[in-house]
Parts: structure tokens; C-alpha cells; sequence
């Protein structure tokens, strides 16, 4: 299946932000499918009734694109010839192509011109090297990253996102969907790997992204020369998902500087490889308050990294996957901090999001199927300190809410996760 059809949650949004003046600014990291999107976007105008001559679509990966936006002056100049009674769409693809696109946009958009622009561009627009004049009060930034589990089942298997929707499931059901999402586990989001039926396929499809990701984001954008010891620390982090980041121990394993290794995380962070997750606390004397865990963005890019894609049922750390899995999720959905909370006698629960209001939501991951609700002691201390209203555990098998005392625990599967996001 072609990912163009795939519908992705964010369309919508960015959608009716048509009609604003702010610049549209869509960043992601490379290959999510912010192309796609943008012709998802090119294709709804048309269907409004703009016109051809209306809209315009530059690829900055393409020489040709690319020199048409080499001089400011001369991109005024080709707007003007071009301006009538009618709105111009400006379609403007990979922008950070561009030596100093803040700036160049940010001229243009003074010059109150009846001119929509549409900006996509790989890893962070707000790269120093790239964007000097960030565009404060000119734009809205949407963040497209790899499919959602949903988006994954409307690319792969239409008829069983339908299911999401039911509040009560068949067995059969279950089974279908928890196979699925151990699959998504495996593989991760990315549109064109979703979208492949080989496995092998996949795989290699997966070492493309990374190969693209190292020669175009990390050496060409970041100018990170040593690509060995960079692909030998991203092999490090995959290992350690679910752990405690130590900066110090990571450059005693690699013979690297501390400084190397802060580098190497804000670059990954940067090009939404991964996500910091920070300790949750409220005392400093009980509570880890420094160091963060470290969880991919997309599953998929995590078992690249440790070279493994034994099935999910098999697996040693399916654990931690799954949990990282958990994340990702959440964070595409509500692009908030996670949290973690470890305290120095290691009573830990996996996430803590806070929702409307700074409500605590406490998230334990269980890679089991449970039959009976069972709360960790870790989980009951946590609940019993902070008295949340709301608490979920993700597993395998129970769907069942518990109260303990102001309470609410819900088991939930992992399929279900939207249940957590309503906040």
C-alpha cells in the first residue's frame, strides 16, 4: 500500500492553520513522511478549489528547487510576478537545505505579501547552524513523527483500527491486535518500513534510514566528523533503554569525553531519534532528581541499533521494549515531558505524565498477560505518597479499573493507550 493514502492524526490540524497568516512549520525526523504530507496538503487545496497556478511546491533536495530560493530578493521578485487577487501557497520542502531560512522567511512574511507558506524540514529547524532568526511570533511548528500505532494499522490493516474504536473486543480480536502491536514493537513507524511485507525488506529499509540519518543529519547538518564512535554510542543507548543514563560511565565505556557524549545525546535528541525522559520528584533528599532515561522514537530504530529482530515472544528484552514502545506512544500523542521516578532506596514506576492542571498520572508497563489486577509495591508506594486520581497499568492480558483509595488503577492494553491521553 502506498503510504500517500495513510492519513496521518496531524492533517487535520495543519489543515485549518491553512487559513492563518503564521507560516506553516512542519518538522520531523527524516523519512517520517513530511513529503507525503505536504502532498496530502497540495491535494486538499485543489479539492478547496485552488487553483494550479496557485500552489506552488519547491524540494530543496533538488538543485533546480533549490536555486530558485538562493537570493531573497529574487524569490520577492518571483512572488510579485505571480501575486493577483487570488492567495499564493508556497510548498516548501526540506527548508533546512536552506543556509539561513529564519531569516529569508521572516522577510518575506514582514512584507505582508498574500502568501501562505508551508515549511517542512528534517531533524530541528532550530539548529543554530541553520536557524539564527527563529521565526518567534511569524510561525506554529507541528511535529510529524513515525506512524502512531493507529496510523500504522490504517496503512497496514484498515479493518483492525476499526476495532480500536469498540469498547468491548472478542478474543479473537485481542489476540489480532496485541499480535499486531508486538509486530509495530519490532519494526517501529516508519512509513515506507510499515508499509513493507518482507521482513527482510524491512530491515533493509531500516539501515537506509539510518545510513541517510548519519550522512545528512549527523555529518552534513551537525557536523559530526567521527562517525564510528557516534554509531557505536547510538548501539550503547539502544542497550540501555529503561536505564538510568550516566554521562560519565557512557564515556568510560567508549573512551570518550563527557563533552562528546553530551554532544552525541543532544544530537540524537535534536533529530528526534530520542527522548530524554526526566526524573519525576518532589524531595530532593528521597527521590533521584538528576539523571534522565533515554527512550527511541521509533522501536524500530532501537532494534536496528542492537541488530535484533527475534520475535516479540522470544525476545529477552521484551520488557524494556515494550515499555519504550509505551512511550513513544505517549509521546507522539501528547508531545509533553514523561517522566520516570526512581527514589534512592529504587522504588521506581515507569512514567509519570502530568495532564491538565499538573494532575500526577502514574504509568506502570507490565510485559505480561495478567488475570488478576496486581500492583508492584513500587506502584502502591507512589500512589500512596502522591494520591493520584487516575493510574494505568499497560499489560498484555486484564482490562479492569481497582480503586485504592482516591485511586483509580486501570488495566489496560496497550492498544488502548488513547485512554491515558484524554487529560
Amino acid at each position: 500500500m502506498d503510504n500517500f493514502v495513510v492519513k496521518r492524526d496531524i492533517l487535520p490540524s495543519i489543515l485549518s492553520h491553512l487559513a492563518k497568516e503564521e507560516i506553516t512549520v512542519i518538522v520531523g525526523p527524516r523519512q517520517a513522511g513530511k513529503t507525503t504530507l505536504l502532498l496530502q496538503v497540495k491535494d486538499n487545496l485543489k479539492q478547496r478549489g485552488v487553483s494550479e497556478k496557485q500552489i506552488f511546491f519547491f524540494n530543496l533536495d533538488l538543485v533546480t528547487d533549490l536555486q530558485v530560493l538562493q537570493s531573497q530578493e529574487e524569490f520577492i521578485r518571483f512572488i510579485k510576478a505571480r501575486l493577483d487577487q487570488d492567495r499564493l501557497y508556497f510548498l516548501i520542502d526540506e527548508v533546512q537545505r536552506m543556509d539561513e531560512p529564519g531569516r529569508f522567511f521572516k522577510g518575506i512574511y514582514d512584507l505582508k505579501l498574500n502568501v501562505k507558506f508551508i515549511l517542512t524540514g528534517s531533524s530541528s529547524l532550530f539548529l543554530r547552524a541553520r536557524f539564527k532568526e527563529p521565526l518567534t511570533g511569524r510561525k506554529r511548528v507541528f511535529y510529524l513523527y513515525p506512524f502512531s500505532f493507529r496510523e500504522y494499522l490504517r496503512g497496514v490493516a484498515p479493518e483492525a483500527e476499526k476495532l480500536l474504536g469498540e469498547s468491548e473486543l472478542s478474543l479473537v480480536d485481542k489476540e489480532k491486535l496485541l499480535a499486531r502491536f508486538k509486530d509495530f514493537c519490532l519494526y517501529g513507524g516508519y512509513p515506507a518500513v510499515s508499509l513493507e511485507q518482507n521482513l527482510s525488506e524491512k530491515v533493509q529499509i531500516l539501515k537506509e534510514i539510518y545510513s541517510s540519518y548519519i550522512e545528512k543529519d549527523i555529518v552534513g547538518l551537525l557536523q559530526i566528523q567521527n562517525q564510528l564512535e557516534f554509531s557505536r554510542f547510538v548501539s550503547l543507548i539502544a542497550t540501555q533503554i529503561g536505564q538510568l543514563v550516566n554521562v560519565n560511565e557512557l564515556a568510560n565505556t567508549l573512551k570518550l569525553t563527557r563533552k562528546t557524549i553530551e554532544s552525541f545525546l543532544d544530537a540524537l535528541e535534536l533529530t528526534f531519534v530520542v527522548k530524554r525522559a526526566p526524573p519525576f520528584f518532589r524531595n530532593y533528599r528521597k527521590e533521584i532528581t538528576k539523571m534522565p532515561k533515554v527512550y527511541f522514537l521509533d522501536t524500530g530504530l532501537r532494534n536496528l541499533g542492537i541488530d535484533s529482530f527475534l520475535e516479540f515472544g522470544k525476545r529477552g528484552d521484551k520488557g524494556v521494549l515494550l515499555e519504550n514502545a509505551v512511550f513513544a506512544e505517549i509521546f507522539k500523542a501528547v508531545e509533553k515531558k514523561i517522566y520516570f521516578w526512581r527514589t534512592r532506596d529504587k522504588s521506581e514506576v515507569d512514567f509519570v505524565f502530568l495532564g491538565s492542571e499538573q494532575e500526577i498520572i502514574p504509568i506502570e508497563v507490565k510485559a505480561t498477560a495478567l488475570s488478576v489486577p496486581q500492583l508492584a509495591r513500587s506502584f502502591r508506594n507512589f500512589i500512596e505518597h502522591y494520591q493520584p486520581k487516575r493510574a494505568f497499568v499497560v499489560n498484555f492480558g486484564l482490562e479492569k479499573e481497582i480503586k485504592m483509595g482516591r485511586t483509580t488503577v486501570s488495566f489496560i492494553l496497550p492498544f488502548k493507550l488513547k485512554g491515558i491521553f484524554k487529560v
